[in-house]
């Protein structure tokens, strides 16, 4: 059995590829440099990880599923991710990129809001394919980096280098976003039409009482999504989260018992998932401004 490299350290990918270390906690990356060539290996990251590939030179695998990453694309991982990287006969690997360990970040405004960039746990599918511009832009990005890691350190290195890793994640970010509105509408449709539909169905079955209440996850797994990616393509169609939109369904078929049944609260709450019915109570003034009762007896009054 193959064994998996334990990435842990900037400097064990460096001697995978032969390629020099510059800082201890983070390396910008350039195969074009490389005095190495290893063909098959899997990897487990402790890092985290984002790649623009040049060329056409090889594969990743995450899991069973190959990623969609072809020249121009980029892909990123963070730490617990494992992947299998397969190279292409005769052919040297072209890709540049960066290489961070999570305390190069720690007490950083990038180390607050690293969660936030969800691109890093996009599903094999899910890459980013650049322009012309845009890749000239991430590659400025890392050139700046670079810059900053040769410089001698001084107090201000780590809170510099900190912050041009971020910029260059707001760009990615960006041309994600760009991504979600430029790749196929009718794409991004059907998935939003596909989770209404699913959403529909799991309110209409006993799944609620089996299953308790429906998780974005649920709905992601369905449409062959991550769930990071489909939380934010839904954001980008509808403007809310997909959260959101599980909870304006919820509120809507609560209110529809409340109105048409003489169920009590706390049986409706039981009927939608909801192991306490406190909880039910609080979520329904919170979207409404009033508590289950009180909902059913305005309605009451104006019946």
């Amino acid at each position: 059995m193959e064994e998996i490299i334990k990435l842990d350290r900037v400097e064990q990918y460096n001697q995978l590829y032969g390629l020099k270390t510059l800082h201890p906690l983070v390396s910008v990356i350039d195969l074009s440099e490389a005095t190495r060539f290893p063909t098959h290996f899997t990897m487990n990251y402790g890092l985290y990880a984002l790649y623009l590939k040049d060329v056409k030179c090889g594969d990743i695998r995450y899991g069973r599923q190959l990623y969609d990453y072809q020249e121009g694309t980029i892909v990123s991982f963070a730490p617990g991710q494992v992947t299998e990287v397969e190279m292409a006969e005769g052919v040297r690997p072209l890709a540049r990129g960066i290489l961070f360990h999570p305390d190069l970040i720690r007490g950083t405004s990038l180390g607050q809001e690293i969660k936030s960039y969800t691109f890093f746990s996009y599903n094999s599918n899910e890459a980013l394919h650049l322009s012309e511009e845009e890749k000239q832009i991430i590659q400025d990005c890392l050139a700046k980096i670079k810059r900053e890691l040769i410089h001698p350190a001084d107090k201000l290195s780590k809170r510099l280098i900190a912050r041009n890793i971020q910029l260059l994640l707001d760009y990615c970010m960006r041309f994600y976003n760009r991504q979600f509105v430029t790749r196929s509408e009718y794409s991004n449709k059907d998935v939003l039409v596909r989770f209404e539909s699913l959403l529909d169905a799991y309110f209409q079955d006993d799944r609620l009482q089996v299953n308790g209440l429906p998780t974005v996850k649920y709905f992601a797994d369905r449409v062959f999504l991550s769930a990071n990616y489909f939380g934010d393509l839904i954001k980008k169609e509808t403007g809310k989260t997909a959260q959101e939109y599980i909870q304006t369904k919820l509120i809507d078929v609560a209110k529809e018992q409340l109105v048409g049944t003489d169920k009590t609260v706390s049986q409706i709450a039981y009927d939608l998932g909801f192991q306490y019915s406190q909880h039910f109570n609080r979520l329904f003034k919170k979207n409404m401004g009033y508590t289950p009762n009180e909902y059913r007896k305005i309605q009451a009054l104006g019946a």
